[in-house]
């Protein structure tokens, strides 16, 4: 699942490329990934506004429109958006378009196969698309009225923000506070209590800081959580600038593959050396609340 630093990754893109555009026309083939409207009162709602801007939240995404309305994507699984043009006519454009049912109108990184599920397109005034590809079709899309989106169910319950300017270490323990007890890794994906963090990072975090996936929150003190919230703060930071992350299928907005991948310290390197510096460990992985965890079993033992 896209992470805080792939969904910033394509909010920047949004923000790059489509603000100040009209929206012309929509295709879809499978609506029900709209969750609170159907395709067409969607669309009704939608054509003929103009983008304003882009924001995340958490792992969302909020496209803001002219006229009060406010489009939320959420990438799920397997979903990331494309921008570009396509088309279904039958020629030859990637190597293997055969399993592509609408097709890039130019070679390049929008004909790799991670990119093919396209199940939304908008249209856009400038003669340019935004597609959402979704292997899965678990991705969601909420129609909101700009003024209301906090009080959706899909925001209001969010925790603060991993990279809000604003979420200062002191903010950070009081936050872990309102938990009574459980184990860290758990914790930092609640996005009830901290929004932003997967799978992917909080593996990445918790070997940085020295931190065992299962230590429970009540054994960490100051020093401890001082070094989750840093190496935090500094991972998601370096991720967001890499591109973000496509160890698994995210790409950005161009199709391309962000390149946090080839830092990873931890994540899915079960069986070779721990790379932190005089240790003498190795990455093995276990469960954790039904999660993977992948840590060093040296540097990260428990209390």
């Amino acid at each position: 699942m896209p992470e805080l630093p792939e969904v910033q990754t394509i909010t920047n893109g949004l923000n790059k490329r489509l603000t100040g555009l009209k929206i012309t026309d929509l295709w879809s083939d499978v609506p029900k990934i709209i969750k609170n409207s159907s395709l067409e009162n969607f669309k009704k709602e939608i054509i003929g506004k103009k983008v304003l801007d882009a924001e995340r939240r958490g792992k969302n995404i909020l496209m803001h429109l002219s006229g009060g309305i406010t489009i939320l994507f959420h990438m799920k699984m397997t979903g990331h958006l494309l921008y570009g043009k396509w088309v279904k006519k039958d020629v030859q454009i990637c190597e293997d378009d055969k399993k592509y049912f609408w097709k890039p109108t130019t070679q390049g990184p929008l004909c790799d196969p991670y990119n093919r599920f396209i199940h939304f397109i908008f249209y856009f005034s400038n003669g340019k698309e935004l597609a959402f590809s979704d292997a899965r079709k678990f991705g969601k899309i909420l129609l909101l009225k700009t003024k209301e989106e906090m009080i959706s169910n899909d925001l209001k319950k969010l925790g603060p923000d991993a990279l809000d300017k604003n979420f200062t270490f002191k903010r950070f323990k009081e936050t872990l506070a309102k938990k009574s007890d459980g184990f860290i890794k758990q914790i930092l994906l609640d996005q009830e209590v901290i929004a932003g963090i997967g799978n992917i990072y909080s593996d990445e975090i918790l070997w940085s800081a020295g931190i065992h996936p299962k230590e429970k929150l009540s054994k960490l003190k100051d020093g401890h959580k001082k070094n989750i919230f840093n190496a935090m703060k500094r991972i998601l930071k370096a991720s967001v600038k890499l591109g973000g992350d496509s160890m698994s299928d995210f790409r950005n907005l161009d199709g391309e593959k962000g390149k946090y991948q080839e830092h990873h310290k931890t994540y899915r390197r079960i069986g070779e050396p721990c790379p932190k510096v005089g240790c003498k460990g190795k990455i093995i992985r276990i469960k954790v609340a039904s999660r993977s965890a992948h840590f060093c079993e040296t540097h990260q033992k428990l209390f």
